[in-house]
């Protein structure tokens, strides 16, 4: 199926031929249609399957058809999401489907400076994109009106619930209209979010593209058993490889990321590592350098990456195995993004093996380890995982990533 069969408007379709959309992804062939449609979705698709355009392509039209009929209309569209990150994402996705239909968005985030935000407002927009905590900050002030919206998107909720932000949530949504379509998109269906999304929603369509939980067949994952002192110096030994393009390396704390960032740097690997105390202009300009490829390595916790969508992102490491399962599910679907593929190496010391099994349970299978490495950490093995040698060097993407990234640089030389 082709974008042009879901009886998309032609200034979208023209949009999407400019970022050279041709073919929707699963949940956007079976999201878009339900959005048209009018009625509320309940969307649960791993990361990296399109979510953002699956909302986006269809609130665009229904709000441009809706304006062409009644003339102008602000604040048509609310869009919530845990991140500042993803907020930009999403707004950025918004700006490029919706370049050719005259409508106007802006992104609220919390760590900046509030004046051009709400400039933007009192301007008028049509679709607000927000992170939940300045939005009730401009609603208390006054500046931000929900009573005339007609569109809701929960992005994200999965971690929405992980950040601590169910309160204010449902503060938000106390503003909203009674009657709305409501759009609840998730990575993963823990029973929390499956208990909000019954009181949010009335009689919600459900699509599941993939199992819940599921990670892509596209990634290759392996684990490293290696002692906690020794993390640091694997990690230079497989970055010094050639092969790594870019990484996307994961620790739990900020001190942790500044720490790794750090050590790299020392041993010549330009890295720059983004968390929660970072500025929000030194963590978009670390995240656009690295999208450039002017860095090689970004450090960032799990906070900081939410929202990191970089084409050809080759490789995600754990450096630290998340103390949450859902969470690994997150990490590693940084990369095997639009069909491309990707490599997923975790570094689990024996404090750690715990997490290990928890991550297993949920993928419903083991994670291939790496025995033949400078680094081995005896006694740590999982009983329950399948040791593999390294027949190859698995820094190395193989097949689908291979091919796919060949012809995206084909691609991007012509457009340049």
């Amino acid at each position: 199926m082709q974008f042009k069969e879901l009886n998309i408007i032609q200034p979208i379709l023209k949009a999407l031929a400019n970022e050279r959309y041709i073919n929707p992804t699963p949940i956007q062939e079976q999201a878009i249609p339900v959005v048209l449609d009018r009625k509320d979705l309940l969307g649960c698709a791993q990361t990296g399957t399109g979510k953002t355009a699956a909302f986006a392509i269809p609130l665009l039209q229904l709000i441009y058809n809706e304006k062409q009929q009644k003339g102008k209309h602000n604040n048509h569209c609310l869009i919530l999401t845990p991140t500042r990150e993803l907020a930009v994402q999403i707004g950025e996705s918004f700006h490029a489907y919706g370049r050719y239909t005259g409508l106007r968005h802006t992104v609220i985030y919390g760590g900046v400076s509030q004046r051009p935000q709400t400039t933007a407002l009192q301007s008028g927009v049509e679709i607000i994109i927000a992170t939940p905590g300045r939005l009730l900050d401009l609603i208390n002030q006054g500046y931000v009106r929900l009573d005339r919206t007609e569109f809701f998107v929960l992005d994200e909720a999965d971690r929405m619930l992980d950040m601590g932000f169910i309160t204010d949530i449902q503060k938000i949504i106390q503003h909203l209209p009674e009657k709305h379509q409501t759009l609840f998109f998730c990575a993963t269906m823990p029973a929390e979010i499956a208990k909000l999304a019954r009181n949010i929603l009335t009689h919600p369509v459900q699509i599941a593209v993939t199992p819940v939980s599921s990670t892509s067949e596209s990634i290759e994952q392996a684990i490293y058993f290696v002692d906690q002192h020794n993390k640091k110096t694997l990690l230079i030994h497989l970055l010094n490889s050639e092969r790594i393009d870019t990484a996307l390396v994961f620790t739990r704390t900020k001190h942790g990321a500044d720490k790794v960032s750090k050590e790299l740097n020392r041993a010549g690997i330009h890295a720059v590592a983004i968390h929660g105390n970072k500025s929000q202009h030194a963590r978009q300009r670390a995240l656009n350098d690295f999208k450039l490829r002017r860095i090689r390595v970004l450090v960032a916790t799990d906070i900081a990456a939410r929202g990191i969508d970089v084409e050809e992102l080759s490789h995600v490491i754990n450096y630290e195995i998340p103390n949450v399962a859902e969470t690994y599910v997150h990490r590693i679907g940084r990369t095997g993004r639009a069909g491309l593929g990707g490599i997923a190496l975790s570094f689990c010391d024996r404090s750690e093996k715990s997490y290990l099994k928890d991550i297993h349970k949920l993928l419903s299978k083991s994670i291939p380890v790496i025995t033949d490495h400078p680094f081995p950490a005896a006694g740590v093995e999982d009983n329950d995982a399948v040791s593999v040698p390294a027949q190859r060097d698995r820094s190395r993407p193989s097949g689908t990533f291979r091919k796919n990234y060949q012809q995206r640089r084909r691609w991007d030389k012509r457009r340049r």
